[in-house]
């Protein structure tokens, strides 16, 4: 009953989030957090760095990801060491990925792909945990279970995009085609619940153009079919189906990113089909091969009060708070967007 609870209250949270980002995160003002002056520009004007609510949200994605990675693994008495070594080295991983795989196909330096860095992570943690067992685990006297581990962080990535999109329609990347441009039912069906994006330093303008016109909402919902999914897999995972719950997550996920790039209008890689939904089909085709060839290790159910008391440790309040701030200052420093800013002293208040 506990685990139904949990679950339920996430949702509760989740569904209040949404609600908000969805209604005001395409409005112009909430694209730059601040802008911090760098050097002169003038006598009286500094050029300066803008910082993104992009960044913001990315890194409360990615810390709130690893948050219930840590709650899920320790629920099954994986060792704190061990799990903290295996968030380091996949966050290792996947971030650099991110930008890499989107240069690669985008043929751009300034952009990131989560598509690249779930392919990445699905394709590598079978390695990456094999490894930490052998050179770590077997001196630290740990040992991190393949498909426990890949049904956790596969929950863990479901949550993590869905709030990470929030991101996307605050930078206003990652948007859906024009809704004139759809087909008569799709337009009668999304009508009312359109994006209509605001601002010319959102992506959405700067690339085509589409400001102040009606979209299809692709981020909105791709954050709520990725909460959902995450959801249901923890509470699978919580009662003992970690199969269950790796394969739920990574097919519900990867066909729903598949469907979703023909939603999309910005772009994607040449050809009809891109390269991020060719990697989605090969995610798909991993997972059900790691969850043939690696067995499920005897565990019993996972016991959420463990899990939630291991985020009292003042190591993983620190570890996720340094996972905050580099994530902000990676993703959240903008290099498509500038800014002059003055300063002046108001006389009257003196």
């Amino acid at each position: 009953m506990q685990h139904l609870v949990f679950v339920s209250v996430l949702a509760l949270l989740f569904t209040i989030l949404m609600r908000w980002g969805f209604k005001h995160l395409p409005e112009e003002k909430w694209q730059i957090l601040a802008s911090v002056p760098r050097h002169k520009h003038s006598a009286a004007t500094w050029n300066g760095i803008n910082f993104t609510f992009y960044g913001l949200f990315t890194a409360g994605a990615y810390t709130f990801a690893s948050a219930i990675l840590v709650i899920l693994l320790e629920s099954v008495n994986i060792p704190l060491s061990g799990l903290l070594i295996l968030i380091a080295c996949i966050l290792g991983t996947c971030v650099p990925a991110s930008r890499l795989i989107a240069r690669i196909v985008e043929k751009k330096s300034s952009t990131f792909t989560v598509s690249g860095a779930s392919f990445t992570g699905i394709a590598l943690t079978p390695l990456i945990v094999i490894v930490i067992n052998h050179f770590i685990g077997n001196r630290l006297g740990f040992h991190l279970p393949v498909v426990v581990v890949m049904a956790g962080l596969a929950t863990a990535y479901a949550f993590g995009e869905g709030i990470g999109r929030l991101a996307c329609i605050s930078f206003g990347c990652c948007y859906g085609k024009c809704l004139s441009e759809c087909p008569s039912w799709m337009q009668r069906f999304m009508k009312n619940a359109c994006f209509v994006f605001s601002g010319k330093t959102k992506k959405i303008a700067y690339a085509h153009g589409l400001d102040g016109q009606k979209v299809i909402p692709v981020q909105a919902l791709t954050s709520l079919i990725f909460c959902a999914s995450g959801l249901v897999s923890m509470y699978l995972f919580l009662e003992g189906y970690y199969r269950t719950a790796f394969l739920q997550a990574v097919v519900v996920t990867q066909i729903w990113r598949f469907i979703s790039e023909l939603l999309r209008a910005d772009y994607r890689g040449e050809g009809k089909i891109s390269v991020y939904q060719i990697l989605s089909g090969i995610s798909v085709g991993l997972s059900v091969l790691f969850c043939w060839v690696f067995p499920v290790d005897a565990l019993f159910a996972g016991e959420l009060r463990t899990g939630l008391t291991a985020m009292w440790d003042p190591f993983v309040i620190l570890f996720l708070q340094i996972i905050f701030v580099s994530i902000f200052i990676y993703t959240g420093r903008s290099q498509v967007t500038a800014s002059i800013t003055m300063f002046y002293v108001v006389r009257s208040r003196i």
